[in-house]
């Protein structure tokens, strides 16, 4: 059971999806640096984008906790971890959280497909 609303996550993927498909949003898929602020450095051109705002006011209103399960689910989605190692996930984005967790989400190109991949592996789905 999540303890993040599964429409929530479905409306930031919906967002996610939005922002990335932006012709000037360019995140490499290789760092320009091996520093952890290059994403931060490349979403910082995008601050006054209605949708990149809103999927950081989205997730900035998170309990810390939800903001931990989104990084899980997105971890989940992409192979890091699977069900079996869900808490082992949760305790790992638990305890790597940041004030950052919008931006960390944006900077993965494919977080959408992660999330939805999540939630499915939850048992949930999106209706789009």
């Amino acid at each position: 059971m999540l303890n993040v609303n599964p429409d929530i996550v479905c409306s930031l993927i919906t967002r996610a999806r939005e922002f990335q498909a932006k012709e000037q949003v360019v995140i490499p898929d290789v760092p320009m640096n091996p520093a952890d602020d290059w994403a931060l450095q490349i979403l910082a051109d995008h601050v006054g984008d209605l949708t990149y705002q809103e999927v950081k006011s989205t997730v900035e209103d998170l309990e810390p906790d939800q903001q931990a399960e989104l990084v899980a689910l997105m971890w989940l989605g992409r192979g890091d971890y699977d069900m079996v190692e869900w808490e082992n996930a949760l305790a790992d984005a638990t305890e790597q959280l940041t004030e950052h967790t919008a931006d960390y989400l944006l900077a993965h190109p494919l977080v959408a497909d992660y999330l939805r991949d999540g939630l499915d592996q939850h048992g949930y789905s999106c209706e789009e």
